[in-house]
């Protein structure tokens, strides 16, 4: 008797308005408990997934490669462009930058503060943060946001709204 194959069943995750790409794949990962290489493999997109995550899109993610990474995500292939910079805008892939204000009424990284064109929170007028005003460590990548807060002193990222300049 021959045996089907037995496709993996996956936890679908809904993206936020305006989150990256990095804090999308994430919280994905940790969802279905995979790693960048398994996702990469189940999209047939090798190392790229590494890549993304990290904010390098040099080259940037084609059609096909996107469309490839929403049949696995289940998250249509135009969504995941929106969570990409916008073409010919350049973006910062360090330091990543945070507003808590914005945080706090969605937890997620939103790539707009990626972006070179962007100084600022222009819904909360706002600075963004580039390090944790408690302890001064660098955020890490969105990808490794687990829980809203600093890694090194935990301080929450909804509590670093009372740390904030006004622009």
């Amino acid at each position: 008797m021959e045996t089907p194959e037995i496709q993996p069943w996956l936890f679908q995750i809904e993206p936020y308005p305006g989150e990256s790409l990095s804090h999308f794949l994430g919280r994905f990962r940790r969802a279905n408990e995979l790693t960048p290489t398994g996702l990469g493999k189940m999209a047939g997109l090798g190392g790229a997934i590494t890549r993304w995550e990290k904010f390098r899109f040099n080259p940037s993610p084609s059609g096909e490669e996107l469309e490839a990474l929403a049949v696995v995500v289940g998250v249509e292939s135009d969504r995941l462009l929106q969570m990409l910079p916008p073409a010919g805008v350049g973006m910062k892939m360090e330091p990543i930058r945070l507003c808590g204000a914005c945080y706090a009424e969605s937890p997620c990284h939103r790539i707009e503060w990626q972006l070179k064109t962007t100084p600022g929170c222009d819904r909360h007028s706002l600075r963004l943060l580039s390090e944790c005003p408690n302890c001064k460590a660098r955020f890490k990548v969105p990808v490794l946001w687990v829980d809203g807060r600093c890694q090194r002193c935990f301080l929450g990222f909804v509590e670093m709204i009372n740390f904030q300049k006004l622009l």
